[in-house]
């Protein structure tokens, strides 16, 4: 039987996949605390992802939903999370798979981690440590219509990009 390599990328993505995990289990079971918030950006066509129809029609590429004031049932699991937000005062479910988040960011910490899929690699996903970049990659935050507060502009990261790419075995 040959000897698999060691992934040291696939080991590193899913570590970092486990700060996502963690620190959405921290704000369901204590809330976020003081100036604490989530920015957490997905593919919403992802076959795990469950949300309405009418929201993926309007976010066809990827979707950025702000975990703040307004935000309820947080449940995480190992595999992903499902949490309630309102969307033009209309409450609406829906279910995340980690495999789906793209980018996860605290403002209020200047933390960000980016997830990026490369074209033919079997799962798709491969990360960058990125510094926060305060402007949702999407054009605007999910629950926007209930005045999520967003970061001022200017604040940022000081901190260094780190690719993993020059790592991974071509």
């Amino acid at each position: 039987m040959p000897v698999e390599e060691l992934r040291y990328d696939k080991m590193v993505e899913e570590a970092l996949r486990g700060v996502v995990r963690d620190s959405l289990v921290f704000a369901a079971e204590h809330g976020l605390p003081g100036e604490h918030h989530f920015y957490v950006t997905f593919r919403p066509h992802h076959p795990d992802v469950e949300m309405s129809d009418h929201l993926k029609a309007r976010h066809p590429d990827e979707m950025t939903i702000v975990l703040q004031h307004q935000f309820w049932d947080l449940d995480v699991d190992e595999d992903g999370f499902s949490v309630t937000l309102s969307f033009s005062g209309k409450p609406e479910r829906m279910v995340i798979p980690f495999s789906a988040v793209t980018g996860f960011a605290d403002p209020s910490a200047k933390f960000g981690l980016q997830f990026q899929a490369i074209p033919g690699d079997d799962d798709d996903d491969d990360m960058e440590i990125d510094e926060f970049d305060p402007q949702p990659r999407s054009s605007t935050p999910a629950d926007a219509d209930d005045k999520a507060e967003t970061p001022p502009a200017g604040e940022g990261g000081d901190g260094n990009v780190v690719a993993l790419d020059k790592f991974r075995k071509k």
